[in-house]
């Protein structure tokens, strides 16, 4: 077996590159690692990993970090001209929406998660997390409208980009939080449900 992986399901990292690998068929071994499992701190780790996170994959000596850098490496590897685009603009349309899923939705709905998931509620700042619901929300009506005339983030056709948001979709609907209507948004999110991949690897309870 040559791709393994290093994370534990609950990471929405991890679950990104698990999702893609379940998707692609891929044959891999998944190695707990992070939070209770610990792994990254060992002295080994950083050779592979230097910032110690998860997910990390080994694939047959290739080596990468950062959640959606691995997401882009096995759909041009292994689905070329399908799940990562031939034509750079197109290609280009895809890795857009990866970048922005870490750069406007996370920065919200990390602490948001953070604090509803793994906070007591005595300690939760209730002003803060209303501000990041809000912050996310806004983000998310960015992508309701652009799914308006489409069926997936690329287009018609089911691709890498759908991954980080997704995963990004599943958790805010999970949330105990107000959500405002976006049909858009809610019909993308329907379809994704139904894919086995995304029940069995991002449908989980938030822990």
């Amino acid at each position: 077996m040559s791709l393994r992986i290093w994370g534990r399901t609950n990471s929405i990292n991890v679950q990104k590159v698990l999702w893609i690998a379940d998707e692609l068929a891929l044959n891999y071994e998944r190695i707990d690692a992070g939070l209770q499992f610990g792994v990254v701190s060992q002295d080994w780790f950083a050779d592979v990993n230097p910032n110690r996170t998860v997910p990390t994959i080994d694939d047959d000596g290739t080596v990468l970090w950062e959640s959606n850098a691995i997401v882009r490496y096995l759909a041009a590897k292994h689905s070329p001209g399908k799940m990562m685009p031939d034509n750079p603009g197109d290609r280009a349309a895809v890795e857009m929406w990866m970048d922005w899923q870490q750069t406007t939705l996370m920065p919200a709905l990390g602490p948001l998660f953070l604090g509803l998931v793994r906070t007591a509620p005595e300690d939760r700042d209730l002003a803060a997390l209303d501000h990041a619901a809000g912050e996310v929300a806004d983000g998310l009506r960015i992508l309701d409208a652009h799914m308006a005339e489409r069926s997936f983030v690329a287009g018609e056709r089911f691709s890498a980009a759908d991954i980080p948001l997704g995963c990004v979709a599943y958790r805010w609907y999970a949330l105990d939080v107000d959500h405002p209507d976006m049909p858009n948004l809610k019909a993308w999110y329907e379809r994704l449900v139904t894919r086995p991949a995304f029940s069995a690897r991002v449908m989980l309870p938030l822990t």
